[in-house]
């Protein structure tokens, strides 16, 4: 990844950016964050790392990406996890020499329409940006409440031993 400070940014354009999207069981979801995402910032790519799933996701994003070439899907053979499926996303952002990465979940419950700030921090010096539900102004729509329960959990701080 390129590692040039804020006075060596450029314009927008000039960058890079992929957004890594894991899938599985998605085919309700996929269309529609494909076009919010492209819409939000034109110049991002997708790429749609798909574990198999056996509702159609994955054949409705090779659709996608034959029908837009920002779209790219990597086809996993079995359900082997979501942080699997960002390192493999992440390996192909670095060997596709991306400047910027950004990590959303196809549910929706990622705002695609803050992608552009997103990426604007970081083309003004921040070198890393974190967005979160769990911040002021993060939020939780429409989960049921084990989802719920398992995302707090997973980010709740680590107790002192």
């Amino acid at each position: 990844m390129n590692h040039a400070g804020p006075s060596s940014i450029g314009s927008p354009g000039s960058w890079k950016t992929l957004v890594v999207i894991p899938t599985y069981n998605e085919a309700e979801n996929i269309e529609r964050i494909s076009q919010e995402i492209i819409s939000s910032q034109p110049d991002v790519s997708i790429l749609f790392v798909d574990d198999h799933s056996p509702d159609g996701t994955g054949e409705i994003a090779d659709r996608l990406a034959r029908e837009t070439p920002r779209i790219s899907v990597i086809h996993r053979l079995k359900k082997t996890g979501l942080g699997s499926a960002y390192v493999e996303g992440f390996r192909y952002a670095l060997a596709k020499n991306y400047d910027f990465v950004l990590s959303m979940d196809c549910d929706l419950s990622h705002d695609p329409r803050d992608i552009p700030r997103l990426v604007h921090a970081a083309l003004n010096g921040v070198d890393l940006v974190i967005s979160s539900r769990y911040i002021k102004g993060g939020r939780i729509v429409g989960w049921p409440i084990h989802r719920y329960l398992l995302s707090r959990l997973a980010n709740f701080p680590s107790l002192p031993i």
